[in-house]
């Protein structure tokens, strides 16, 4: 994975944002943190190519971005832009709103095990003691 430079202002907004959670986030990381969303691992509050995500899943160039209603007044190219940038380098960006996530977390968890292409990994198989 290609390493991009980090401005020391993104570097300090991430180490804040990582401090002061909203609730929506502090509900996905207790379902996704180690590795306990079907073994995948994320990173929170990760920069990547000058943008800081709320979530990320290297292993699977997977973006997860919760919004909240101040994100409804950003201007919708600004976004776009964002997007645009990280889907050109490869990575998947899934977008859902605090209140999704608050409401119905079951369903964001398997929208995002979907979207890693993980939803029909059989589980291990168990072997059978014979006497």
């Amino acid at each position: 994975m290609t390493h991009h430079r980090v401005s020391p202002f993104n570097r300090g907004n991430t180490r804040k944002m990582r401090k002061s959670m909203t609730e929506a986030e502090l509900k996905l990381l207790k379902e996704i943190r180690a590795h306990r969303l079907m073994g995948l691992a994320f990173r929170r509050q990760m920069p990547i190519a000058g943008c800081i995500v709320d979530f990320a899943c290297p292993n699977k160039k997977l973006v997860v971005e919760l919004d909240g209603s101040q994100h409804a007044q950003v201007a919708v190219s600004e976004w776009d832009a964002r997007t645009a940038r990280l889907e050109a380098l490869g990575w998947t960006i899934l977008r859902f709103w605090n209140d999704d996530v608050i409401r119905d977390i079951d369903n964001v968890c398997q929208h995002i095990v979907n979207s890693a292409g993980m939803a029909n990994v059989p589980e291990p198989a168990t072997e059978e003691l014979v006497p």
